[in-house]
């Protein structure tokens, strides 16, 4: 499989941006509103996201173009995120694991989305 190294790159740059957004969102989701510590952990994954995915998972230079793809590709992803995580707490998951099954399922629909930014011509 052709795509298998650039796979496994993306979910090495994942789990790093999701580790970080995680413990970002466990460390002040306890004095903020959820969805606002929610908001902060992605952001800051969202820019070390952005220069792992360029630089690391698909060796291209990032540029503004490949910025206003990835944000675009990020704001579906975020929305996909937060409906997720509401709907998990609504269903009663504790708010410190309904973050987990959220990334299950936006994650892989994220890599599609970020995919076709970076390698459309």
């Amino acid at each position: 499989m052709k795509q298998l190294p650039e796979f496994i790159r993306f979910v090495l740059v994942g789990v790093t941006a999701t580790a970080v957004h995680y413990g970002i969102y466990l460390g002040i989701q306890s004095f903020l509103p959820v969805n606002v510590a929610y908001t902060i952990g992605y952001a800051v994954s969202f820019v070390l996201n952005f220069y792992l995915t360029a630089f690391f998972t698909f060796r291209r230079a990032p540029s503004w173009r490949r910025g206003m793809g990835f944000g675009g590709a990020h704001l579906v992803n975020y929305l996909l995120h937060l409906v997720l995580l509401n709907l998990f707490l609504w269903l009663g998951i504790n708010r410190q694991l309904a973050p987990l099954p959220v990334y299950a399922i936006a994650i892989p629909v994220n890599f599609l989305l970020v995919r076709f930014v970076f390698k459309r011509k």
